[in-house]
């Protein structure tokens, strides 16, 4: 007989090469609501759900977990499942050449004497989908529908495996505000409907204040407090204090405004897709950045945002790219990323992993990489150099690391971030395009970015900030442009700003 919790989980401490990464945490979940973990990258959220869903088997930790009183020692995945924990990861695990049903029942097949029972599949595949208000053909290809409604498969397939516990890490990290909006409904849908109970963990803290029943914060691997909301009145500065051990009085630190001249402008820019010469990805599009100001480019996934961004950056997206790039009043030419360097154009791609960084190497290389004349006479290597030009960014950056030859991939997100903007900063730029710059961060780290920004501006250099997160945008930029279906729909000035205006623009 168990209590009101469907999930104890008592004194759990994980080490990893004598570094405890959690220590002694507790947690209780009741059954049927949305629990959400909020802590700093590093803080141990994702270790701990890595231990309650067998990633992290019985043995390699220590402390108890209880499943409705039960205790359980889960050895692999495997083993939670059967218990009904499912845990769906920031990076989705679905295969993208293959069916939305092939997905849904992988490792779960329907199956008959003569095989895989294919019927069945696309029959429960069907109604699962429609549980989750996902209106595709069960016989797409995944890779064939957006992000967001990949979070719905994963979520399908998770209720394929009748799922109690749904454990959730970052779930909105990649989508848009609609996207979102649909996948925070369906998880308050699922509690009401369904009694499934979810497990989240987020750096969007007005989503989190604004669908979580139960908050546990975590800090430095050990449990702070667990507040309810009903019984608390949890603003998202009450949950910023918990999570970083201070007050942080301004999400966005204050700077001043001076008025410059245009640092970079573009004119008539249109870009023609690769496939579809007939098709325009961005027509017509005329902007401009001063010299210390941050310009703000608001839009709905699709939109053109990053379209926009790499065109810019050497035209590295779509074909025929036309329209002229001035900076300070002089036309340039930028079509290669060689000649957008050197023209002093940085670009901080929203995807760090992939795209921006080396994870499987130093921190020391990765900063260097960008610019090797610095470190080398006559095509050799000044490894003294270097590794003075990598400490001088490790400090100024306040990079949290051992040293700077341990690895990117063992740095938290905010501080690989932190090593994306050396790298960039290291090429010495006048013009600055941020794609996302705060992405999977937490609000601590999130803080240290914008204070970089503000420096930036600090120096007169242009800074031009493409954000998902709309209190973001509000909260540094001077100016934002808005895009949709790539085009500008307005500009906004400081005293114009607001969410509705810019939903407005957007849509």
């Amino acid at each position: 007989m168990y209590n009101e919790y469907i999930l104890e989980m008592i004194n759990i401490t994980k080490t990893f090469n004598n570094i405890k990464a959690l220590d002694k945490i507790n947690i209780k979940v009741k059954k049927g609501e949305i629990h959400s973990i909020c802590g700093e990258n590093g803080a141990g959220k994702s270790t701990l759900m890595k231990v309650l869903s067998g990633i992290y088997g019985n043995g390699t930790y220590s402390g108890e977990i209880y499943l409705k009183g039960e205790l359980c020692k889960f050895h692999n995945i495997k083993d939670s499942e059967k218990k009904g924990i499912v845990i769906i990861h920031q990076e989705l695990a679905l295969l993208p050449n293959m069916s939305i049903a092939e997905n849904i029942f992988i490792g779960n097949e329907k199956k008959n004497k003569f095989g895989i029972d294919w019927d069945a599949t696309i029959q429960e595949a069907n109604k699962l989908l429609e549980r989750v208000g996902l209106k595709e053909d069960p016989e797409k290809l995944v890779q064939d529908i957006g992000v967001g409604k990949q979070q719905l498969v994963e979520i399908a397939k998770a209720l394929a495996k009748n799922v109690e516990i749904l454990i959730l890490d970052e779930p909105t990290a990649a989508l848009n505000e609609n996207d979102s909006a649909n996948l925070l409904n369906l998880l308050r849908q699922l509690q009401q409907e369904e009694g499934v109970t979810s497990i989240m963990i987020s750096h969007k803290l007005n989503e989190i204040a604004e669908i979580s029943d139960s908050i546990t914060i975590i800090r430095d691997g050990k449990t702070i407090e667990t507040m309810e909301i009903e019984k608390h009145n949890i603003s998202q500065e009450r949950i910023i204090k918990g999570m970083v051990g201070r007050d942080i009085k301004d999400r966005y630190p204050i700077r001043n405004i001076e008025k410059e001249d245009v640092m970079f402008e573009i004119k008539n820019w249109n870009v023609v897709s690769r496939t579809n010469k007939n098709k325009f990805l961005l027509k017509d599009i005329n902007f401009n950045v001063r010299k210390g100001e941050v310009v703000g480019i608001a839009g709905l996934m699709g939109s053109g945002r990053t379209e926009l961004a790499l065109s810019i950056f050497g035209e590295i997206y779509g074909k025929k790219v036309s329209g002229i790039a001035l900076k300070e009043g002089q036309e340039i030419k930028i079509n290669n990323i060689k000649k957008a360097i050197k023209n002093k154009i940085a670009y901080i791609t929203e995807d760090r992993k992939n795209d921006g960084l080396i994870l499987d190497e130093s921190i020391c290389f990765n900063i260097t990489l960008s610019n090797m004349k610095k470190i080398s006479n006559n095509g050799i290597l000044l490894k003294e150099k270097e590794i003075i030009i990598a400490n001088e960014f490790k400090d100024k950056l306040k990079i949290k690391s051992q040293n700077i030859i341990q690895n990117v991939i063992n740095l938290s997100g905010g501080n690989q971030q932190k090593v994306l903007f050396a790298k960039w900063l290291n090429t010495d730029p006048d013009i600055f395009i941020l794609d996302e710059p705060t992405r999977g961060i937490d609000v601590g780290a999130k803080y240290e970015i914008y204070s970089i920004i503000n420096e930036l501006v600090k120096q007169k250099k242009a800074v031009i900030v493409i954000s998902s997160e709309m209190p973001e945008l509000i909260g540094i930029s001077d100016r934002i442009y808005v895009m949709s279906e790539g085009k500008i729909n307005g500009e906004l000035n400081k005293h114009e700003f607001s969410q509705e205006k810019i939903m407005e623009l957007a849509i």
